[in-house]
């Protein structure tokens, strides 16, 4: 069975493009489009589509009103934002991550011909409608559940087996290494904006550790992502600049379309950018970030691997894995998409899997334990 999507946007060229080009995958087919959030809204009943393509600029109702909207009606119907990749766009987009959107593309621009913006509409959205479509997606706009009395026994059960990983978790923190935690190093992509929101709120301002992070964002993105959690956290957040002294209690994210490394030069380890072949076909790449502090920091480092789809820390966690690090994973139930910390999970790396909720008190305990 083909996924259906339904493609919303103001300008006729763009709905007309994206629905043609989409439907040449076989997998998927445009059913619709609407030209405005208003007749989206009355088209998702008659169409049934398994996800929403969503302009973030429209007139009379723009792409948060609808989503929204779409969200108050149908909480579970996967959107992913389609943006421009320009300053407005990338600051509504983040508003809309944060309302509920489930992931965001940007739309071609400044490209040397039709084919390469088709092929860049194709390499932007298939994969992610694919990964969408392919899990059970979890919302922020989500009604809570309701337990009715029949279900006790077996929330109880569930409960229980929260307290049981719980318990598996602490014991696997008390009984690491004692070497200090230098530094922590994050990886995430699909969700990542709110599972950083969850996080680094959480540290304190004497936080013992420096935070490096690679969230796989477009340039202008990387560094409102900073700004906007810089104004909610307790320690500088900051888009990383080459030449940066790594210093304890401040996070650095990896600028968008460049990698981000770690270089130790005599006793002081400083910040570093390039623009290397893409890996995993991201730039910036996990992986480069997690090789990097692996030799930089050896058996003193922590690697987080977060919500995202593909596979890319996989190879970076066994890394800091072979080197005596230590390698936290958020888990399934909390994932937008369970594909980077599944992958390192299901290959035996992860000394916790543990909810979003709980990962900021994780980190903190095992850096405060060593």
């Amino acid at each position: 069975m083909k996924l259906h999507v339904l493609v919303v946007d103001d300008a006729v060229i763009v709905r007309n493009r994206v629905s043609k080009i989409l439907s040449t995958v076989p997998e998927i087919e445009a059913v619709s489009v609407a030209a405005s959030g208003k007749i989206a809204l009355l088209k998702i009943p008659q169409v049934n589509p398994d996800i929403i393509i969503l302009d973030v600029e429209m007139p009379e109702m723009d792409g948060l009103e609808t989503l929204v909207e779409i969200r108050r009606q149908y909480p579970k119907l996967p959107i992913i934002m389609f943006s421009a990749l320009t300053v407005l766009g990338a600051a509504t987009t983040l508003d809309a991550l944060i309302l509920g959107a489930n992931d965001y593309a940007t739309k071609p621009s400044n490209l040397t011909s039709i084919e390469a913006a088709n092929q860049h509409i194709l390499t932007e959205l298939v994969p992610k409608i694919k990964a969408l479509s392919a899990v059970e997606t979890r919302f922020i706009a989500s009604p809570p559940s309701t337990v009715s009395y029949k279900n006790v026994t077996n929330q109880d059960a569930i409960n229980q087996d929260a307290i049981n990983q719980d318990a598996i978790n602490q014991d696997r923190i008390n009984s690491v290494s004692t070497s200090s935690i230098d530094i922590v190093a994050i990886g995430v992509s699909t969700g990542g904006p709110n599972a950083l929101a969850e996080i680094l709120p959480k540290l304190p301002a004497d936080f013992p550790a420096a935070i490096l992070i690679v969230q796989h964002m477009p340039p202008m993105f990387t560094k409102l992502m900073a700004e906007r959690l810089a104004s909610k956290c307790h320690i500088p957040v900051a888009e990383a600049i080459p030449g940066t002294t790594v210093k304890p209690g401040h996070v650095w994210i990896a600028p968008g379309d460049y990698h981000l490394e770690v270089l130790r030069d005599n006793n002081i380890v400083k910040l570093v950018t390039n623009q290397a072949p893409p890996e995993n076909s991201c730039r910036p790449a996990v992986d480069v970030l997690f090789r990097s502090v692996a030799k930089v920091y050896g058996n003193k480092s922590l690697g987080v691997v977060l919500t995202g789809m593909g596979k890319d820390g996989l190879q970076g966690a066994e890394y800091i894995h072979a080197c005596g690090g230590h390698i936290f994973v958020q888990d399934q139930a909390s994932s937008v998409v369970w594909g980077m910390p599944g992958f390192v999970a299901n290959a035996g790396l992860a000394e916790s899997i543990l909810p979003i909720s709980k990962m900021a008190d994780a980190i903190l305990q095992l850096v405060a334990h060593n």
